[in-house]
């Protein structure tokens, strides 16, 4: 499960990059599979079920399966019924959380100007392979509601603690994005929770907004009088400093949560 541009994609292809898991993307962006409980439980039975009909053509076992699920997605309107499949069918939950909403702003206001400018090439693209189309994609600055951008920030921080709270009786890991960046040995434990062999994981991504956030927005001044003095100071300074964790929440600021059988 999962917020938009949370660092979901590159942290499934670092997952799909390992012989033994098989991750199958955001299923539930098709609205057809989450019309109802019903849908949704028809369509995760086919998510895990997958393997049956496709290892033949496969070296090795397939030993985790999984999909990325969004917040948005038919997910916290049901998630009574699906507590309760994960539980029966002993489905495991992969926290990914992102310290710094701000950044994740970034990524949501300029991925949506791409949607319709199609900076590469008159092509849109939400993640990209090479330094180049990365600095093309940064070029464009957004401009950040600086009156609305702390309740912005209690906005996700109450959906991801909902979502946490939901979901805290299922078997899950808790990760942070900015510490996966920094120290791959997070990997390692992902491997091990998972239950396969430990392998070094790449993925091809290419990260868009690099460097100080200053850069990035086009009213920085507003954005930095907004967040000086509050709990999300922190969210101003470098790449991946470690962020204030919101009062009361303690480690529990979630952005991502993937399964797996």
């Amino acid at each position: 499960m999962s917020m938009q541009r949370s660092g979901s994609g590159w942290f499934e292809t670092l997952l799909n990059n390992h012989t033994n898991i098989s991750s199958n993307g955001e299923v539930f962006s098709v609205k057809v599979r989450r019309t109802n409980v019903s849908t949704i439980v028809e369509t995760l039975d086919k998510v895990y079920n997958l393997d049956w009909f496709t290892s033949a053509s496969k070296n090795e076992c397939t030993a985790a399966v999984g999909l990325k699920w969004m917040l948005n997605q038919g997910l916290m309107q049901y998630h009574k019924e699906i507590v309760k499949y994960f539980n029966a069918r002993g489905v495991s939950a992969i926290f990914l959380f992102r310290r710094n909403l701000l950044r994740r702003m970034i990524s949501i206001l300029a991925n949506s100007y791409d949607q319709n400018a199609k900076l590469l090439n008159g092509t849109h693209k939400s993640h990209v392979h090479s330094p180049l189309e990365a600095d093309i994609l940064a070029s464009y600055k957004p401009v950040i509601n600086a009156t609305l951008l702390v309740p912005n920030i209690r906005e996700v921080e109450e959906t991801t603690k909902k979502a946490l709270e939901y979901f805290k009786s299922t078997r899950h890991i808790i990760l942070y994005y900015e510490d996966v960046v920094k120290n791959r040995t997070k990997l390692a434990e992902v491997q091990e929770f998972l239950k396969v062999p430990k392998r070094e994981l790449s993925s091809r991504q290419v990260k868009i907004h690099k460097g100080s956030l200053s850069k990035h927005i086009q009213n920085w001044n507003d954005v930095e009088k907004a967040l000086n003095g509050t709990q999300y100071e922190s969210y101003l300074y470098g790449d991946y400093r470690r962020t204030q964790e919101p009062t009361g929440w303690g480690t529990h600021q979630a952005t991502l949560l993937k399964f797996w059988l």
